[in-house]
């Protein structure tokens, strides 16, 4: 008896973060836009750009014949080579990153791998051992990547390697009951003064870098206060520490701005990045690196090596995302539909019992669920969901045709950059009429 394609995927593939007897894929037959259809010919909008890399959507020619172009051409050739679509790629990149005259990108595969290249980088040009990162924060789930992320995921990594330290960044809603916050300084000072104590009690000689999400993704779409991104260069600039900002989600336009740092007037000394890079069609990371660490290697080695760095479908597929950002005047669209998520959204605080706060920042946000506005007691405990009530949230949602992923009491509303207003508004009316059915819950 021929097996169905969801039974020889379940026979043959380990699904990410599941228990195997308890995933049930949906299986795709067509991607289109801001949309996929499974088997039985129903509809999703794809409301979190996949795992918000699809940044322009599902199909873009543009991309593809890049990648079948170059598929003809050479499809592969080691990183030891120059090649037109390897020198273009890298050319873009640092282009748009905003970096100084000089920078250098190092490309590997995504957004882990990137990390994992940026500590070794930061430890061999510091000489020094200890990366600090935030809580609440997810950097991958490899080996060094695991230990730099903040939250439950990086206990599948423990105990890991030596010298990573975590650190409480801006989440002024779930700040210590004590804190009495007036303003967004009062939020930036607090948590500053806290990061300081802190990399004085680590040993500023010991601190290689100090690691954030430029604005955090999937833990919330947390965004700090302008102070705090400027207060944490000063402090990097004190004490000798690089500051290196992950752009794998908030880059790419995502936020408005090709890179999200540049939303907050300050300049890392490292960006790591991925996703949105090729909107995922194939598989593509790295890092930009000021021009004092990439002089550093002219003449030292640099540790890091992969036999796919820079692929060269990867970088043509680069090559070909970077100009349809420019050609759809993505950055234009960004700030439109951004507006009115943002607008709908807030109008959600009042509406509905269940949400205790929302954050956006282009189409890039988080609705927070809550079983009591006053107490801002979450939807479900940390790292626990028992009853299963966030994957019936989602049931509900997809139900309706709306696709998107939640982590603890948050889920994500992340659309295609290129996502037009009759579509947006269509989609969050939905979201709306399940928020409707989670008051009841609650």
């Amino acid at each position: 008896m021929t097996m169905t394609i969801r039974e020889k995927d379940k026979k043959y593939n380990l699904h990410s973060w599941s228990a195997q007897n308890k995933v049930n894929p949906i299986v795709v037959t067509k991607a289109e836009g801001l949309y996929f259809w499974d088997e039985d010919g129903k509809r999703y909008a794809d409301m979190s750009s996949q795992l918000v890399n699809s940044n322009l959507g599902h199909g873009n020619k543009a991309i593809i014949d890049a990648i079948c172009e170059q598929a003809q051409k050479v499809p592969f050739i080691g990183p030891a080579f120059a090649i037109d679509c390897r020198a273009d790629a890298a050319e873009a990149v640092v282009e748009l990153s905003g970096f100084d005259a000089g920078s250098k990108v190092f490309f590997c595969n995504a957004g882990a791998e990137a990390n994992e290249n940026a500590i070794k980088i930061a430890r061999q040009y510091t000489g020094k051992l200890k990366i600090f990162s935030m809580y609440r924060c997810y950097h991958g789930s490899s080996a060094g990547a695991g230990m730099l992320t903040g939250e439950p995921r990086h206990f599948f990594n423990e105990p890991g390697g030596p010298g990573f330290v975590k650190y409480d960044g801006p989440y002024a809603y779930r700040a210590p009951k004590a804190c009495k916050f007036e303003n967004d300084d009062d939020i930036a000072d607090f948590y500053l003064e806290l990061l300081e104590n802190q990399i004085l009690y680590e040993g500023p000689e010991q601190i290689a870098a100090i690691w954030l999400e430029s604005v955090v993704g999937s833990n919330g779409i947390l965004i700090p206060p302008v102070k705090w991104y400027q207060g944490v260069r000063a402090l990097c600039d004190k004490y000798e520490i690089l500051m290196v900002a992950d752009e794998v989600m908030a880059g790419w336009f995502r936020t408005g701005k090709a890179f999200a740092y540049m939303n907050f007037d300050y300049k890392p000394d490292m960006i790591t990045f991925a996703k949105g890079v090729t909107c995922g069609y194939v598989p593509l990371g790295g890092v930009v690196m000021q021009p004092a660490i990439a002089k550093f290697f002219d003449d030292t080695s640099m540790g890091c090596g992969l036999t796919y760095s820079a692929h060269p479908m990867g970088c043509a597929a680069a090559v070909a995302t970077i100009a349809e950002y420019k050609k759809q005047n993505i950055e234009e669209n960004v700030a439109k539909m951004g507006a009115i998520l943002a607008e709908i959204e807030d109008g959600y605080v009042d509406a509905h019992k269940c949400v205790g706060q929302v954050r956006h920042i282009g189409p890039f946000s988080a609705i927070e669920l809550v079983k009591d506005k006053e107490t801002k007691e979450p939807l479900v405990p940390f790292g626990k969901d028992s009853e299963g009530i966030m994957p019936k949230i989602l049931g509900m949602l997809k139900a309706e045709g709306f696709w998107t992923y939640s982590h603890e009491n948050m889920f994500v509303v992340c659309p295609p950059l290129n996502i037009t207003e009759e579509e947006l508004r269509e989609q969050m009316a939905i979201v709306d009429k399940v928020l409707d059915s989670v008051d009841q819950m609650i």
